[in-house]
């Protein structure tokens, strides 16, 4: 593998392709260490510092995805998450809105009209959510329990609000063009490369701070405790992510004048987790409403309280029940929306494809939706693992938070971006006649 990364820099438009990449990443990371203008630094840290020793984990999702920039309040707080969400929101409007559904058919023209809409969301959406975290900044929310909470903001004045709101707005526009110019001119999909970098910027401080705390042999055990289930889990998803259901099609022969056309074998790959990561986004970001609800209400009901000591901490029995149910029917939910057999089984009638044994048209379709129900059992039950065993076998090193270096989202995101951009390299380097990663 050191050969091929040797051969990949010493070929020119491939090295050039990395350096770039390289370059845009320094600059995400630069950006994400930058105050937003308003904000009182030394406050900011103190309370980071609190926040951290408290293991305060409301905001922990999205504080992840930002690489830590959203505590930190700076210029690229929200990161990648408003692109993230308006994909989603895009994706899913698609099965319901005919107008999208037909650009998306439309091809590649489509495709780019449908990308301009998720700009703009983009941009609507980091409007909302820096006001959001403004005011909550503003009202000493964000730092619950820090002495110097209602310190972050000092001037709290129509114009510096607005400074802010639109420094972190622009930031969100910033990092979606960083990541567009990663797609165009460097190596892999720039916002997987972005998010991949968020994530993996916090594992270094996660990881030394499990040792920090712990006390067996000074904390190495747990240390290394922690790096063997990291690698064990690594291995599973790289296992799992790359399981698939191939499903036989035949196409007939037809003959157009003097000519034979069809006759191949190909297959359909239906893969054990087909909806990735979203089901874990979709339920952890619904598992943070109540715990917000709770944060910003002043009132002392019992529904608070409950709230309080069921859905805040996530080693709770009801959290983690809560937790896998909900993934399990994200997964299906997605997998449902984002994969359509009677499309499938059409296309291939219309092309004169079968599947042997099955007839084509309504059978084909039936036997589709038939296997995929089938398969994506044991890929929401993998992500619902995934997401839940760290939580629960290692609560006993202090080390089961939101903030868990190898929690379930994090893990799937990291070996899925990692995998696609090794697969990326790997093929431009064959195009050349070299040998690759895998040999």
């Amino acid at each position: 593998m050191l050969t091929a990364f040797a051969r990949a820099f010493k070929t020119p438009d491939l090295r050039k392709k990395l350096l770039f990449t390289l370059a845009i990443i320094v600059l995400y990371r630069l950006g994400a260490h930058i105050p937003v203008p308003g904000v009182k630094y030394e406050a900011v840290q103190q309370c980071v510092k609190q926040a951290s020793e408290g293991n305060n984990s409301l905001f922990g999702l999205v504080n992840m995805f930002s690489g830590g920039a959203l505590l930190q309040i700076t210029i690229f707080a929200l990161g990648i998450m408003p692109y993230i969400t308006a994909s989603i929101i895009l994706q899913l409007l698609t099965v319901v809105i005919p107008r999208l559904e037909a650009l998306k058919k439309e091809g590649q023209s489509g495709t780019a009209k449908i990308t301009q809409y998720t700009r703009y969301l983009t941009i609507a959406l980091a409007i909302l959510q820096g006001t959001g975290l403004v005011a909550t900044a503003k009202s000493g929310a964000l730092f619950s329990g820090c002495v110097v909470a209602d310190q972050v903001v000092p001037d709290q004045s129509i114009f510096t609000i607005a400074t802010m709101v639109l420094t972190m707005t622009a930031g969100t526009a910033v990092v979606m063009w960083l990541g567009e110019l990663i797609t165009d001119r460097g190596i892999g999909n720039g916002m997987s490369i972005l998010m991949f970098i968020s994530i993996a910027a916090g594992f270094p401080a996660a990881l030394w701070k499990i040792k920090v705390e712990g006390e067996l042999a000074g904390g190495w055990i747990e240390f290394g405790t922690v790096i063997l289930v990291g690698f064990a889990m690594v291995a599973l998803v790289v296992f799992v992510e790359q399981a698939q259901r191939r499903i036989p099609v035949q196409y007939a022969k037809r003959m157009i004048g003097r000519r034979s056309y069809g006759g191949t074998s190909t297959y359909i790959p239906l893969k054990v987790n087909q909806a990735g990561v979203i089901p874990v986004i979709f339920a952890s970001s619904l598992l943070y409403i109540p715990a917000l609800i709770a944060q910003f209400s002043n009132s002392t009901a019992g529904w608070k309280t409950w709230i309080e000591a069921h859905f805040v901490k996530g080693d709770h029995p009801y959290y983690i029940a809560t937790y896998f149910l909900l993934i399990v029917f994200f997964a299906f939910f997605y997998v449902a929306i984002s994969f359509n057999p009677e499309e499938v089984a059409d296309n291939m009638k219309k092309y004169g494809g079968f599947i042997p044994g099955i007839r084509a048209g309504r059978p084909t379709a039936e036997y589709l939706s038939y296997v995929l129900n089938r398969i994506t059992w044991p890929g929401s039950l993998y992500l619902g693992l995934i997401a839940l065993v760290p939580t629960m076998a290692l609560a006993g090193f202090g080390g089961a938070n939101a903030n868990f270096p190898f929690g379930g989202t994090s893990i799937l995101i990291i070996v899925g971006v990692g995998l696609e951009t090794v697969k990326q390299i790997e093929s431009q380097l064959q195009q050349r006649n070299y040998e690759g990663f895998l040999r």
